[in-house]
């Protein structure tokens, strides 16, 4: 299943009392690009979450969002820096010293200042916490990859549309240069008449440069690529991702066989046709941006 590199998908539950919301916001990128927030008493859960993230996603900037509530859970254990406090008070008092300002600070402003409250948790609170993260981050993630596997069914359908109508424009071009080189042989033979009158045209010669031209204009080695590149790129888009890079790496190797094709043919036709492979390779590219 193809999968497109944006997405969102989000969850909320709890866990052992432990309230978790994670969140999940992903846009195109060359490389996986993982940026994980979480609270600062849970930053040990960091490298969990980004395991978790890189088994569900390969390619992409994904953004992740994790809110914790621990007020419920039983064994938090609050631990007051009794030095810092010490400290606090000592610069409040000073400071209503020397500015004659009242110097009366109350138990709740006290611990109100920065880092004076901490919350201490054992090992087994820790896992317990990195658990319930992981658990409703797996919600979230599901929900993250079935918007991703939506768009990118959307991404497939549209590329193959456009893949039938550039096989369509390589069987024009097929059909087209045999024809060139029959019109050559036509036009050089009326040459040769105009040049030459009533005399004697020696049609060896004639079928001898009609042959020359014909193997200078051949584009059937880079038809037949195509049409080998194009089977190529539907069995990349019905194995699923991740194909983001092999498709991009593909459509390089079309367009070169496409502008090989344009220098061979001087005929208006086969130009034109051409310049309609290459804005729809185009397209094809564009697309494949968006691809995992």
């Amino acid at each position: 299943m193809i999968k497109s590199m944006t997405g969102y998908g989000g969850a909320k539950g709890e866990h052992n009392a432990i309230g978790v919301t994670a969140e999940l916001k992903s846009v195109n990128n060359r490389y996986l690009d993982v940026s994980v927030r979480l609270p600062r008493n849970c930053l040990f859960a960091e490298e969990a979450v980004r395991s978790a993230v890189a088994g569900v996603i390969s390619r992409g900037k994904v953004d992740v969002f994790i809110t914790v509530d621990t007020s419920q859970a039983e064994e938090a254990v609050i631990r007051v820096n009794d030095n810092l406090a010490a400290a606090y008070l000592k610069a409040v008092r000073d400071t209503a010293v020397k500015y004659y300002l009242n110097a009366d600070v109350s138990a709740l402003n006290l611990v109100r200042f920065p880092d004076v409250l901490s919350t201490e948790k054992t090992d087994a609170d820790k896992d317990a916490l990195t658990q319930a993260i992981l658990s409703v981050l797996s919600e979230a993630l599901e929900g993250f990859d079935a918007m991703r596997q939506r768009e990118g069914r959307k991404l497939a359908e549209d590329i193959a549309g456009k893949l039938d109508t550039l096989e369509g424009m390589v069987t024009a071009v097929e059909q087209r240069s045999p024809e060139t080189v029959a019109e050559y042989r036509e036009k050089l033979l009326g040459r040769m008449k105009e040049v030459l009158g009533d005399a004697s045209i020696d049609e060896s010669r004639i079928l001898q440069e009609a042959a020359i031209y014909a193997d200078k204009v051949a584009v059937d080695e880079e038809t037949v690529r195509l049409r080998s590149h194009i089977a190529q790129f539907r069995h990349l888009l019905a194995e699923g991702s991740p194909v983001g890079r092999k498709l991009d790496f593909l459509t390089q190797e079309m367009n070169r066989e496409v502008n090989t094709t344009g220098s061979k043919c001087a005929d208006s036709a086969i130009a034109k046709t051409v310049i309609d492979m290459k804005a729809e390779l185009e397209k094809i590219r564009e697309q494949i941006q968006n691809i995992e």
